[in-house]
């Protein structure tokens, strides 16, 4: 186990900047982010992608799998841990796919890749057969590593892209329904219990995977999962007719919301990840229906959650830093060191604007909003990797 940090190698040069007033949280971990490269560079890279984590916050993040070439092979991983080696301003830790090109066809060489990557995943995708899953399982069983599911089964979604819900109902908007993702986590719930194999649920929105993922727990099942801030402070009520709105799961009903709210304060929910996932202005800009799924959202996690649950007495911010710091890197046995760690003043408010943003990607919900708590500095094994100079005063 990890253990909480209360003391930070500050490096002398920038501890006078550090006021009284100001927090220093240990480096956060976002065990679900996309960062495009190789393959869609021009939607975001390695190096842009690590430096929003770390304006963010983030000293950790593992990357999802749906890239060109797909991770399914040493030979293709290689081309993204290169870029990784040469670009990156924090620690990557890269998935690798469970089928070959992420099809469901045909199991990708998880042995091969097994020491090399942090867990398997074919993010993006649902592994649709039965069979396949159980295949997966039981090889990672074997191997000591983890299965990491975006849960999705196909035939229910009938050209969905949004929640079925309030406001696809009231717009005429073709919806997804829920039980799309949480019947392939029973099944995959079932399918862990049967082979042990230790299972991550990524980004759930609905009430039933909440309830299904307590149920296992309580029986012992090897699982654990993780939402997305986005999913903890809005529901379908407050979709507009944008692309920043979209992504996959979509933004639930009400109740769904108050669920997940309730997941994380009784320990079902173990992370909070971000999903940060990217697109170009042109693609964001063809409304619900037109535009790809995927938000960003490494540079405004933090400021969201505290603004809107901390500040607002809904969790406690140990709670919160919890679940961005310890709880992940516990799951995923990601190291945590004094000189991992970023400043913050949480006194300072602003207006979210994405013209400030490091990433390439501009699409957030969260755009106009005022939040509280700006990230000054953040350091990575004791080296700066982000400052504000101007908020700190530096000429």
């Amino acid at each position: 186990m990890i253990e909480k940090i209360k003391e930070f190698d500050i490096p002398e040069e920038y501890a006078k900047y550090i006021k009284d007033s100001y927090t220093i949280f240990p480096g956060f971990c976002d065990v679900h982010v996309h960062f495009r490269e190789p393959g869609f560079s021009y939607k975001e890279t390695i190096k842009t992608g690590s430096m929003a984590a770390a304006r963010g916050g983030y000293t950790d993040v593992c990357t999802m799998p749906n890239l060109n070439p797909v991770p399914d092979s040493v030979e293709h991983l290689k081309v993204q841990q290169d870029i990784i080696d040469r670009d990156a301003v924090i620690s990557v830790y890269p998935y690798a796919a469970i089928t070959v090109d992420e099809k469901g066809e045909k199991l990708a060489d998880l042995e091969a890749l097994s020491d090399k990557v942090i867990a398997f995943s074919d993010d993006g995708h649902g592994v649709q057969s039965d069979e396949m899953m159980k295949a997966a399982m039981t090889k990672s069983k074997a191997l000591g590593k983890m299965i990491v599911a975006h849960c999705e089964v196909n035939e229910l979604l009938k050209g969905g892209y949004i929640h079925d819900g309030v406001y696809a109902k009231e717009h005429n908007h073709k919806g997804i329904c829920s039980a799309s993702e949480y019947e392939q986590i029973k099944r995959d719930i079932e399918l862990s219990r049967e082979t042990g194999c230790a299972y991550h649920v990524c980004h759930i929105s609905a009430k039933e995977s909440v309830e299904a993922i307590r149920k296992a727990k309580a029986e012992g099942v090897n699982i654990t999962c993780e939402t997305a801030p986005h999913y903890l402070v809005m529901c379908d009520e407050d979709l507009k007719e944008e692309g920043r709105y979209k992504m996959n799961p979509p933004l639930r009903g009400r109740e769904d919301k108050e669920a997940l709210l309730e997941g994380i304060l009784d320990g079902t929910i173990d992370a909070i990840a971000t999903d940060h996932a990217p697109h170009s202005a042109e693609e964001k800009s063809k409304g619900l229906s037109g535009s790809p799924f995927g938000i960003v959202g490494l540079e405004t996690a933090f400021p969201v959650l505290y603004t809107k649950l901390v500040k607002t007495g809904i969790v406690s911010l140990e709670k919160i830093i919890d679940l961005l710091v310890y709880s992940p890197r516990n799951r995923f046995d990601i190291p945590l060191t004094n000189g991992d760690f970023s400043v913050w003043d949480l006194e300072d408010s602003y207006e979210v604007d994405p013209t400030e943003f490091l990433t390439m990607g501009r699409a957030t919900p969260f755009e106009g909003e005022t939040v509280y708590g700006r990230c000054l500095m953040t350091f990575k094994n004791g080296k700066l990797v982000y400052i504000d100079e101007g908020r700190l005063g530096i000429k």
